[in-house]
């Protein structure tokens, strides 16, 4: 089904966003101030354009943003972001997102951004796409493969070992911590919602969702012995490299990251808890030889450039490093990294895309997302008033295939017991597997009678 959105911004992520939105059959319009640019975008893209300010109503009312199912501000600027998102959501859009490049927009610690605004979610292309980077890297072991309610809680992907002291318990004697669920558990290419009664057995494949404190404390229960380190080296220093090195240095990875700024090596120095910060220019052969990147098991080419990421990934792989990753901001420049022996490929533009289509699905689901090759989704999914799943508490509400892993309200988020009920208002996490997508959904959608 078409829906509505309104996009801020007509640079490059916008209009790739836009892209593939008209792709997908949706109705985009997309406000710019910069009247030329949007004359190259109507003539790349079927898309309705209005020129005006991003804060501006009145350029907003113009673009029909208040009949919008999604708003997505993704100009340059954080600050036009944040304001413009903010008056679309006062205005009547459904759903407002807003990127945000300062990572200090997203620490709710310091100050909640998102919910002085009013603005549903603030996403960073640049957390999305090291994020991607990090799914490719995990090996055997516990390692985030999501980031769900704002970080809160995590979706991880394990390998459970022969002689794990989980093998042949059935779940319900576990005693796993409150904060923490086995939702899936795949064995030979089948995978099933795991039940209480459940047994897991050697070489099967489980999902874990839960807290970050949670997952760490459930660990050695799944571990005969601890697997070997991996060592991983990051080209790059920017926000993609920070954010991949700060993934990765939680889980079973050495990490060395290389930066050409002394000063910037010295931030990411103060902020990275365990990885070591090389000052070196990853373009050159000879300081990659020197951070023995030869040695290394997985090498990521993050830099600000294409074209460095390339030099840099080929200069890799021929030093022997095991796998080689590699990001690309330009659509052709993909093929021509894959020609080179580059084992994976990221867009950003691309995994920004992936992100939104999940949000422009009329009715309650804000957002989704694969868990691997499982067959299954995981969702989050806005509360309304009058939706079956808030009239009973979670022990009674009738799953086929899934369950709600989590819920936020008013700012706090909870793993919930089966005497939870949701309220209108909440944001709930779900799991979903198999056929039951319609049955699910029937449950968070408001009664017509």
């Amino acid at each position: 089904m078409a829906s509505n959105v309104v996009i801020l911004g007509a640079g490059t992520v916008g209009t790739s966003i836009a892209e593939t939105l008209c792709a997908h059959g949706h109705n985009v319009t997309i406000i710019d101030d910069n009247s030329k640019v949007l004359d190259e975008v109507e003539e790349r893209v079927d898309v309705r354009t209005t020129c005006g300010s991003a804060c501006d109503a009145v350029t907003l009312f113009q673009a029909g943003v208040q009949s919008a199912l999604v708003c997505l501000a993704v100009t340059s600027r954080d600050e036009v972001n944040l304001i413009g998102s903010s008056l679309a959501k006062a205005m009547g859009a459904q759903r407002c997102v807003a990127r945000a490049q300062n990572p200090a927009l997203r620490d709710t610690s310091t100050f909640d951004y998102q919910r002085h605004f009013g603005i549903d979610r603030l996403l960073s292309i640049e957390h999305l796409t090291a994020l991607e980077l990090a799914k490719s890297v995990r090996s055997q072991g516990l390692f985030a493969m999501e980031h769900l309610a704002r970080g809160a809680i995590e979706v991880q992907d394990l390998e459970v070992e022969g002689a794990s002291r989980v093998v042949g318990v059935p779940l319900r004697e576990l005693e796993l911590p409150r904060d923490v669920r086995i939702g899936l558990i795949s064995s030979n290419g089948r995978t099933v919602v795991a039940g209480a009664d459940d047994q897991i057995a050697a070489g099967d494949h489980v999902t874990l969702i839960g807290s970050r404190d949670g997952l760490e404390k459930v660990q050695k229960l799944f571990e005969y012995r601890r697997p070997p380190r991996l060592n991983v080296v990051i080209a790059g220093g920017g926000e993609i490299g920070f954010n991949l090195a700060r993934m990765l240095e939680r889980g079973r990875f050495s990490v060395v990251l290389l930066e050409e700024s002394h000063a910037r090596c010295e931030d990411l120095a103060g902020r990275l808890e365990s990885a070591t910060v090389l000052c070196a220019d990853a373009t050159r052969q000879k300081e990659l030889e020197e951070a023995r990147v030869g040695k290394s098991d997985v090498f990521v080419a993050a830099m600000g450039h294409d074209e460095d990421n390339i030099v840099c990934g080929v200069e890799a792989r021929e030093l022997g490093a095991g796998r080689v990753l590699g990001i690309v901001r330009r659509p052709d420049y993909g093929i021509v990294l894959a020609r080179l022996g580059i084992d994976v490929v990221v867009s950003p533009r691309e995994v920004m895309a992936r992100e939104v289509l999940g949000m422009v699905e009329p009715g309650p689901i804000a957002g989704r997302s694969e868990v691997g090759e499982t067959g299954a989704e995981i969702w989050e999914v806005e509360i309304l008033e009058g939706a079956p799943v808030t009239l009973a508490p979670l022990r009674d509400v009738q799953f086929r295939s899934g369950f709600v892993a989590a819920y936020e309200r008013e700012g706090y988020v909870k793993v919930p017991s089966a005497d939870d009920q949701l309220q209108p208002g909440d944001t709930a996490v779900v799991l979903v597997h198999g056929q039951s997508h319609e049955d699910v959904v029937g449950l968070f959608e408001p009664s017509r009678a």
